[in-house]
């Protein structure tokens, strides 16, 4: 085998030649049964499933128990996930990284019980790590006689971790111009060798980070968790039999694959569609329109290369100058391919069971890849800087859900931007150094059945720090923690509302924050209005308000200085003025909706008032004021982006692929 150690491709004796980007994955994909697992008792798979799930959610548990920093304890941005032998995942709870670049560099009839490996080169993982924090651990489990025992699956888990080095505090520099000035690159190596643990590796890595003592402690509980998952998994094997087992992995994967190509493909139509979205900033250059583009082709059952979903990524943009690129196209994608899936499920039934799929290795058969040539924002060359590629990645789960709309006569969800980084950090008031950095959600879209849901976090299990742990630790008080009036998009179906928070700083510090979506907003569907931007003022109404940039490494608050967040708020879906006047009424009881945007987005006319319990509405005069409003044009776009997007595009009102 022989490695680009910048572009990461690696070539095995007898693979096929990647120069093509339609290339298959060069790992060894396939089943691990001669009949793929068809002769498998089926309740035996209920119990192995269950087993997975089991073990996957006590490593999940162990880590947040015993890990140290905010990030990994408290806001839990880590997960777990179990692979089997041919590297496939099987759990679908959340998404996790890959094995592949373990099993790249590692033979894994080379590996030993007690193994624990390392990586967090984002060029170097097959594309499983999206930016250098995010620090991965991978275990193999071992099963069989002794003298014979072998690798049967393995346990592995990543998060995203305090600080690795780099120009600033977080590892995040948001005018990053190459991955050197993000901190310390690290590829797949052996960091405990059959149980013990290599001090040398640990002490550069903990000698390279601002937080030295959190991330040697979070790295001792994903170790640990990891080895006592792998433990658990091999109990498995140990009580029926590798064969047996494997035909329950096999099986697994398969019914994931015909589940969602019985249930979901089916709800897509034979055609192709296309349709693209944009970061709006990357750091460097001046906002720009920094477009990812997809055009999706159902095929049909006859197809020769089979029933599937072809996701074309020509007219992306190129790499950035700063932090914004993914390296999304190693192993065919296969990661990404996995990350979207998620978005697939909103085509299910009902909502409930929507909730009961998951997203294994079954999915990547029915999904094929199509990357354009390196150089573009997916498909970046090494060094490009990639800290704050959530731009993209998050920007491509709204892409694939608009662009699946235009195919389906819009019931999928509006858009929704789940995530920034925000955080402050400088001396506490002993004089000792802090980092506080906070991962905030938002809402999400508007639905065809339902409105959207309130500061969710696209991190399952997730959440913001709690108030009584930042203020006992760091220099500043929480003076309110709401969530932000009017921010979901109108629609028939209304988007979530995003987060308000105001923090009064006891000390001088910096403020620091990775966001997108301050200008362009989270796009409505189908007549829904787009929700409102990220926003970030400091001391407002004060004698220095100042609003900050999205992108910020060090903006300067004084002691006594506010600074007030509001996160975005979800798309809408559908009409406003066909929403149930009765529903606004009780959005503007809830203070979710403001009196003055009940009558200039709803249409909808109050009576009484919200402070004396008589909130109601003019049912007459409502039907008016809606039935002098003009009714939207057939040539009106088939997606709102709001108001930033005509700053950025020169004054349009909508792309051209917004029609349908």
């Amino acid at each position: 085998m022989t490695t680009d150690t910048h572009s990461g491709t690696s070539t095995f004796a007898g693979a096929p030649d990647l120069g093509s980007r339609r290339a298959p994955t060069q790992f060894p994909f396939g089943p691990l049964t001669e009949d793929s697992g068809r002769s498998a008792d089926p309740v035996l798979v209920e119990i192995v499933q269950g087993s997975l799930a089991a073990v996957e959610h006590e490593v999940e548990t162990a880590i947040a128990r015993t890990s140290r920093s905010p990030m990994i304890r408290d806001a839990h941005d880590f997960r777990a996930g179990i692979h089997d032998r041919r590297l496939r995942k099987l759990t679908g709870r959340s998404y996790s990284a890959l094995v592949h670049p373990v099993a790249r560099d590692f033979p894994i009839e080379e590996m030993r019980e007690g193994d624990v490996f390392f990586h967090n080169d984002v060029y170097l993982s097959e594309g499983g790590i999206g930016h250098l924090p995010d620090l991965c651990v991978t275990v193999p489990v071992f099963a069989g006689p002794e003298g014979e025992r072998r690798v049967v699956a393995f346990v592995q888990a990543f998060g995203h971790h305090d600080d690795i080095g780099g120009a600033v505090p977080g590892s995040m520099p948001s005018h990053a111009t190459s991955v050197y000035e993000e901190g310390l690159a690290v590829p797949p190596i052996k960091l405990w060798d059959a149980g013990v643990p290599n001090r040398s590796a640990l002490t550069i890595m903990t000698r390279n980070s601002r937080m030295p003592e959190s991330l040697a402690a979070d790295l001792d509980a994903e170790c640990s968790a990891c080895l006592m998952g792998a433990r658990r998994l091999g109990e498995l094997f140990d009580r029926y039999g590798i064969e047996t087992v494997e035909a329950c992995f096999d099986a697994i994967i398969d019914r994931s694959t015909e589940t969602y190509r019985r249930e979901i493909l089916s709800k897509i139509p034979v055609g192709t569609w296309t349709w693209e979205d944009y970061a709006e900033h990357d750091g460097v250059d001046d906002p720009q329109l920094h477009t990812q583009r997809i055009t999706l082709t159902r095929t049909a059952a006859d197809d020769p290369d089979g029933e599937r979903l072809v996701l074309d990524f020509a007219g992306t943009s190129p790499q950035a100058k700063g932090p914004i690129n993914h390296c999304g196209d190693y192993s065919d994608g296969v990661f990404l391919k996995k990350w979207l899936a998620p978005i697939l499920r909103n085509l299910a039934d009902t909502p409930e069971r929507m909730a009961e799929l998951d997203v294994n290795e079954g999915v990547v058969p029915l999904i094929e890849m199509r990357f354009p040539e390196k150089g573009t924002l997916l498909t970046p060359i090494f060094p490009a800087p990639t800290n704050a590629r959530t731009f993209v990645i998050l920007r491509l789960l709204g892409v694939l859900a608009g662009v699946i709309a235009k195919a389906v006569d819009g019931k999928m969800p509006a858009d929704q931007e789940t995530i920034r980084y925000t955080g402050v950090y400088g001396e506490d008031l002993e004089g000792r150094p802090y980092l506080m950095r906070e991962v905030l959600g938002g809402g999400s879209g508007g639905r065809y059945y339902a409105d959207g849901e309130d500061t969710i976090h696209v991190v399952p299990d997730s959440r913001n720090l709690p108030t009584e742990f930042t203020e006992s630790r760091f220099p500043f008080i929480v003076e309110s923690l709401s969530l932000a009036v009017d921010s979901g998009g109108a629609g028939q179906f209304r988007g979530g509302l995003g987060y308000e928070k105001h923090i009064r700083m006891l000390k001088d510090a910096h403020f620091m924050s990775i966001a997108d979506r301050s200008i362009l907003a989270c796009w409505g569907v189908k007549g829904g209005k787009a929700g409102t931007p990220f926003q970030v003022v400091i001391d407002a109404g004060g004698p220095n308000e100042r609003e900050v940039d999205a992108l910020a490494d060090a903006e300067e608050v004084k002691a006594g200085e506010v600074i007030r967040i509001r996160t975005t708020g979800g798309g809408g879906w559908g009409n406003p003025l066909d929403r149930d006047p009765e529903l606004v009424v009780r959005d503007v009881r809830w203070r979710k909706v403001s009196t003055e945007a009940a009558l200039a987005d709803y249409g909808v006319v109050l009576t009484g008032s919200v402070d004396d319990d008589t909130l109601s509405y003019d049912a007459e005069a409502t039907a008016t004021e809606r039935a002098g409003r003009p009714a939207p044009a057939v040539e009106d776009a088939f997606f709102d982006r709001g108001p930033g997007y005509g700053t950025l595009a020169g004054g349009a009102a909508s792309a051209e692929v917004d029609h349908l």
